[in-house]
């Protein structure tokens, strides 16, 4: 299987976005093949989510269906109903007596102020997203970018959205992250064009533009979207690796590390940064040393999955919006 560097090198795992460029906001569904083992981590002060407390290791259930990433704030908290929708449809869900019911996790980002038409009336759109976005999910390639949860995510100095990024360990594990960028913190040095996460690039994934030979002071001052804003990076860690939901826990915190590697600052007050984690449990882990180095490598496809989402960002169609990275450097 050639790997494509993005989430779908993971067997079992199909991506799907759901897009409105006028709206200005989307949805990204990450359907699992079977129940996945899972967990997570929240560390911004700001957070939304849909039943993210089941996924503390002490929690009773231990797998997921889905997991959801979505703009629209709390509005858009409706999509994981559009997801758990489409799961019902095919027969997902855990089992309570006769009655099977889809666990989807969910997080949401803050994208409510990015000039979209956002006047969408009584019932927001989200739930149909989500089940748009359920049945938009395919393996392999997926889009990049000002799509799904990234349509409208911004940064405090270029336009954000979804980057994914993978790896493999030197004993055949498989490591993947697509992350939705809206932080309010900055992902490049200053205002210039090189990334925070330049050190752990691959292949040239984001420019190939290296690390400054110098950084000042004015490039580590802080940059942000603005006080009384909110935003959020929000994202998925996933292994083909055999883990338990404690182990899958540890993972989502060592990816928050590489958020901080590639978002300065990170994990605001007025930030809702929530990793999601899961094993798709296809190959045995034998050793902590193999874990030690699942946990290195999701530190590094953390950083760089946030570097390709300001990387692949365009800016929205709408009067006033944020600029993109690409269209003031590329080539």
């Amino acid at each position: 299987m050639t790997l494509l560097n993005l989430l779908t090198d993971i067997d079992g795992v199909a991506v799907g976005h759901a897009t409105d460029l006028r709206l200005g906001s989307g949805v990204t569904a990450i359907i699992f093949d079977e129940p996945a083992i899972a967990s997570g981590s929240v560390l911004g002060g700001a957070p939304g989510g849909r039943d993210t407390a089941l996924l503390d290791p002490s929690m009773t259930v231990q797998a997921v269906d889905a997991f959801v990433l979505s703009g629209g704030s709390a509005f858009g908290l409706d999509a994981a109903g559009g997801v758990q929708a489409g799961l019902r449809q095919i027969g997902r869900g855990f089992e309570v007596g006769t009655v099977k019911v889809p666990i989807v996790p969910q997080a949401i980002l803050m994208d409510l102020l990015n000039g979209g038409d956002k006047d969408w009336g009584l019932h927001s759109p989200y739930r149909d997203m989500g089940y748009d976005a359920f049945r938009n999910a395919e393996k392999g390639a997926f889009a990049l970018g000002t799509v799904g949860a990234g349509t409208g995510a911004t940064t405090a100095t270029f336009k954000g959205g979804i980057g994914s990024a993978s790896a493999v360990t030197s004993s055949g594990h498989r490591i993947a992250a697509p992350l939705a960028v809206n932080a309010m913190g900055s992902a490049t040095l200053g205002e210039g064009r090189h990334f925070w996460a330049a050190p752990f690039e691959r292949d040239g994934e984001f420019g190939g533009i290296g690390f400054p030979q110098h950084v000042t002071d004015n490039d580590t001052a802080m940059r942000i979207k603005g006080v009384r804003l909110t935003a959020t990076t929000i994202g998925v860690i996933v292994t083909d690796a055999v883990l338990t939901k404690a182990q899958a826990h540890r993972l989502s915190i060592m990816a928050h590390d590489g958020l901080a590697r590639a978002v300065l600052p990170a994990h605001l007050p007025g930030d809702g940064d929530t990793i999601f984690s899961a094993s798709t449990g296809r190959k045995p882990m034998h050793d902590l040393s193999a874990f030690a180095e699942l946990c290195h490598l999701a530190t590094l496809v953390t950083a760089r999955s946030v570097a390709r989402g300001v990387y692949e960002a365009t800016a929205l169609p709408v009067a006033n919006a944020q600029g993109a990275w690409r269209e003031r450097f590329a080539g």
